[in-house]
């Protein structure tokens, strides 16, 4: 009988199919992260009750308990021999705990007090973020894995994002639009505790499902995905060791150091963007629903956007400019408002229904999310070609431990960025239980100043930063071509006799 890990045949392509089923495992993440970054602090702190300081801080804990187990798993994922290779046994044993996990999240237990509920946040936190990382650790890998080619893995890695936004936004539409349904005892329905529950289960579900068909999807290439080598077992401080030298990387630590504060920054945007649309343009769900479908058109741009402009400009330069453009672009409706330039919350579009600010908050959203989606794309896909880079200095293929990072990124969104935000409604008083329309002029414009200068200055480090990567396209084919000469040369040795 033949060895399932060793390929039989040629290596299946890269086709538009195998994007797609790779791609669509990062439902289960965009979901994870609309939840955390959207509703999560308003949940828990207008729905719940919960003091906003405490669900910052309790995400932050669980964030910072989590940080251990990343490149830990990224380690052990790089270095896992089974006949099912090094990704996918972690990539379907983490399904049904990740939708579990994210059940709980959203039905805390009922009569609890501030402080049970909190240290309960921070236990359903923690087996959330870990059980995402046992996923998002080895599938992330396999970009790197399923080709070497510079700009295909702009398109593969375009295709994940185009999942995730698609993932998370279809069901956070449906969470404004079906399920925030208003009652006479809560006729805001964005208060609404029922909504939380049912998104809940929702979620898991969709979760569960979209692993599992990625895994399956991509499982016909383990025969061709790297293999670990036979390494004589190590002592922990050897591991570690290897670990630091691994990543002791020009590269990888401009790109870590990159998306560490641009994922700071996206996570106060993202969670405080909900207080926005409810209390600064004072849309209700509906509307809100609305805004939300801008990202279907711009990350469906986006995916075609990365590889084109990876060949055209190479990936630092034009993820640098879309970057800063993104930001900019954001700013805009805020500062118009603010100089009394942007239609008033009341205005009907010519006497209707539809409010007139609705059409340029949806363009500007569209626009914002074209520049941001693309260079976020190819930022990853800079990570990706660290991978040779790395391989040429030490000899290890290290995708797992390279991702665990980016993987630690992510989740700091829901983390340190959902606490900045947290602190920053404690900094201009922003009420408990506030209703919209009924919220101090004073404040809600003092949140709009206090924002944009925060967020100018973290995407502002993060630009600065980016200049010191090194890999443009023609080092990577130098990388390539130095591990093909140097396998050619370990074949010759091979057969010499």
């Amino acid at each position: 009988m033949s060895d399932p890990a060793l390929p039989v045949g040629p290596r299946p392509a890269v086709g538009l199919g195998t994007k797609i089923l790779y791609g669509l495992g990062s439902v289960a993440f965009g979901i994870k992260d609309n939840g955390y970054r959207v509703f999560l602090l308003l949940f828990y702190n207008q729905v719940v009750g919960m003091d906003p300081r405490a669900v910052g801080l309790a995400i932050t804990l669980a964030l910072i308990i989590d940080c251990v187990i990343d490149p830990v798993l990224g380690e052990i994922s790089d270095n896992w021999r089974s006949k099912w290779g090094r990704r996918h046994p972690f990539m379907y044993a983490s399904a049904l705990p990740i939708a579990l996990s994210f059940l709980l999240l959203w039905n805390p237990p009922a009569g609890w007090s501030e402080g049970a509920l909190f240290w309960y946040l921070v236990a359903v936190a923690v087996l959330g973020r870990s059980f995402i990382t046992m996923y998002e650790v080895p599938s992330s890998s396999l970009a790197a894995e399923l080709t070497e080619d510079y700009d295909e893995r702009s398109s593969i890695l375009g295709w994940r994002y185009f999942f995730a936004w698609w993932g998370g936004l279809t069901l956070t539409i449906v969470m404004f639009w079906v399920f925030m349904q208003p009652t006479p005892d809560i006729p805001n329905g964005q208060l609404n505790p029922d909504a939380y529950k049912t998104y809940g289960y929702a979620g898991a579900v969709l979760m569960f499902i979209s692993i599992i068909a990625s895994a399956a999807g991509t499982h016909r290439f383990i025969p061709w995905l790297r293999r670990p080598q036979v390494h004589a077992s190590r002592t922990l401080l050897q591991t570690l060791g290897q670990m630091a030298e691994t990543l002791n990387n020009r590269p990888f630590v401009v790109i870590t150091l990159v998306g560490l504060v641009a994922a700071i920054a996206q996570g106060v945007s993202f969670t405080l963007a909900f207080y926005f649309s409810t209390y600064f343009w004072e849309l209700n769900s509906f509307w809100t629903g609305v805004l939300v479908l801008d990202s279907y058109f711009s990350s469906a741009i986006a995916l075609i956007a990365a590889p084109m402009l990876s060949k055209r400009s190479g990936k630092k330069k034009a993820g640098s400019i879309l970057l800063a453009a993104s930001v900019l672009t954001g700013f805009l409706p805020l500062f118009l408002r603010l100089m009394g330039w942007f239609p008033e919350n009341a205005d009907m579009l010519g006497g209707g229904e539809i409010p007139s600010i609705v059409p340029w908050l949806f363009l500007d959203g569209v626009v914002r999310g074209i520049f941001g989606i693309t260079a976020a794309i190819l930022i990853t896909a800079m990570l990706a070609d660290v991978v040779e880079h790395s391989e040429v200095k030490t000899g290890r293929r290290s995708e797992g431990l390279f991702f665990a990072f980016t993987s630690l990124v992510q989740k700091a969104v829901g983390g340190i960025g959902v606490m900045a935000a947290s602190f920053l409604l404690v900094l201009i008083d922003f009420p408990r239980n506030a209703k919209p329309g009924e919220v101090d002029a004073a404040i809600i414009t003092k949140m709009a100043l206090v924002y944009m200068p925060v967020l100018a200055i973290l995407y502002g480090t993060a630009l600065a930063i980016m200049q010191l990567y090194n890999i443009s396209r023609e080092t990577h084919t130098e990388n390539l071509r130095a591990l093909a000469a140097k396998a050619e040369a370990g074949e010759a040795a091979d057969i010499v006799p």
